[in-house]
């Protein structure tokens, strides 16, 4: 059996959804593996990936772009082609070994670009598949045993959240969910340090 490597994504996009609206920039950060039951988190700066692409749209939502600190304009002009940073993003996916899963949170938001973005562009399609995935904040409310409402980085106790601020930058946050998801991989529930 392979070990399950996973990897932590965040990504900053114009809009809400991908093909009217774009994806600005994702990361990644690899966050551990596992091999049967057991999980190894590792340092998640040793393994990163992150690109700026070009916008494949014309509309987007001034707002989006504002909160991902982007210059869109630039982006126009010098943002990498989808294609070609899909191909490099499953090439370096690929690379990691094993058999990948991405992680992220909230999963749906992050998920729905990716894939969209790795089925449109790269040529084998999405390097996790159409299921090699795991959201952190229901990782969160199923070990803690509370409704997915309550699976808040607010309401998480402080001992599982990264000390890495939330930047809107996809590789530092990528990096921030990678520790955040290390913690609770190793956590082991409710009444424990």
């Amino acid at each position: 059996m392979r070990a399950e490597i996973y990897v932590s994504a965040d990504v900053e996009a114009d809009g809400p959804i991908p093909g009217p609206y774009s994806m600005l920039s994702f990361g990644f950060a690899v966050a551990g593996r596992a091999e049967g039951r057991r999980f190894t988190a590792v340092d998640p700066l040793e393994r990163t990936f992150y690109a700026e692409l070009r916008p494949i749209s014309e509309e987007f939502v001034p707002a989006s772009v504002a909160v991902t600190g982007l210059d869109r304009d630039r982006l126009v002009r010098e943002g990498r082609d989808p294609a070609e940073a899909m191909a490099e993003a499953a090439a370096w996916v690929a690379s990691l070994g094993g058999s990948p899963v991405l992680v992220a949170y909230p999963l749906a938001y992050d998920w729905t670009w990716l894939y969209w973005y790795f089925e449109r562009y790269a040529p084998g399609g999405s390097p996790f598949g159409h299921s090699r995935a795991l959201d952190i904040k229901t990782l969160y409310a199923a070990k803690a045993g509370v409704p997915v409402k309550w699976a808040t980085k607010r309401q998480m106790p402080r001992h599982l959240q990264s000390t890495r601020p939330h930047t809107h930058h996809a590789l530092d946050d990528a990096v921030e969910q990678a520790e955040l998801f290390q913690n609770l991989m190793l956590w082991p529930g409710p009444g424990s340090p």
